[in-house]
């Protein structure tokens, strides 16, 4: 029996992985964020692997005789080498918009699974990066936008399924990457570990 344990608080992530049909717990990383690397590419990968192992370090005595999969994931917005997190306030938030409006921008979001089985530790991480092409935004739409609360607790101040919808011309690769989670290709990675079938 495998049991999946989400290592996020996002409701985004968990509707993802409810689409799935996979069961699964959630018990969210807690610690501080710490960040050695430079690349976008490396810092979800590397940040995710922080939470992941978080929560398995709690869960190592909890699940002993059974697989259990930790799944730790962090998503950022990145614009011209500039790491784009949730925003600071709503200035930062008008900031943001302004400068992926009509321009194109990458979502990264790392991917560790910690895969705890008969006393043994394996972890597998990866990542995916998706191109975000955005309409262009007058100041009016963009702070009317701010204005809904919805840009302030998302990376680049806006949300994909949500009302930014109406200004996002078009993606290359995973739709539910910029969501949060890949999970097109976290299904892959658990088919080619044989954690599901």
């Amino acid at each position: 029996m495998v049991k999946f344990v989400l290592a996020s608080g996002s409701p985004r992530r968990k509707e993802l992985l409810e689409q799935l049909g996979l069961e699964f717990e959630i018990s969210s990383a807690h610690g501080e964020e710490r960040i050695t690397k430079t690349k976008p590419a490396d810092i979800v990968e590397e940040l995710s692997q922080q939470k992941a192992n978080e929560v398995a370090d709690r869960f190592r005595e909890v699940y002993k005789n059974d697989t259990c999969v930790i799944i730790g994931a962090d998503t950022i917005v990145a614009f011209s080498d500039e790491i784009m997190g949730k925003p600071r306030d709503k200035e930062d938030a008008v900031r943001m918009l302004t400068q992926l409006a009509d321009n194109t921008h990458q979502v990264y979001t790392g991917v560790t699974l910690v895969i705890l089985k008969d006393g043994d530790r394996k972890a597998v991480t990866f990542h995916e990066k998706t191109d975000v092409h955005m309409y262009p935004m007058t100041e009016a739409q963009i702070q009317a936008y701010v204005a809904t609360g919805e840009p302030m607790d998302k990376a680049g101040a806006y949300a994909i399924q949500g009302k930014c919808a109406a200004y996002i011309k078009g993606i290359n690769g995973e739709y539910n990457n910029v969501v949060g989670l890949p999970v097109a290709r976290l299904m892959q990675e658990l088919l080619a570990l044989g954690l599901i079938s």
